[in-house]
């Protein structure tokens, strides 16, 4: 038999309340906000070893490879945003951009 404080627990974590929650807050997130979202994962990828290099931390940079890859498919979703004419999308691309240029040249000719 539960007890008063089991009861009260129950109450808490009312999975039927979270569950209701949890669909509003994903009612309003679009396949858009999610690409959005993952341009700037893509662009922060990179800043946190870049940033060392720059304080002296390390002597290590990212390995080429990856950072082709990661400047290759940026590009990529560069030329979606192009086509499809989706200024977030390129401007937010574009000032990752430069920004990586910036302090990959800040590192480079200092």
């Amino acid at each position: 038999m539960p007890t008063s404080s089991t009861k009260n627990q129950m109450k808490i974590f009312d999975i039927e309340q979270i569950r209701k929650k949890l669909k509003t807050c994903f009612d309003n997130l679009s396949a858009e906000s999610l690409e959005w979202a993952a341009v700037l994962v893509l662009h922060a990828a990179t800043v946190p070893s870049l940033m060392a290099v720059m304080a002296g931390i390390t002597d290590n940079l990212p390995a080429v490879d990856i950072v082709l890859m990661l400047w290759f498919g940026l590009a990529l979703l560069f030329t979606k945003a192009a086509v499809r004419k989706d200024m977030l999308n390129i401007v937010t691309i574009g000032f990752g951009f430069m920004m990586q240029a910036g302090l990959l040249a800040l590192i480079f000719f200092k």
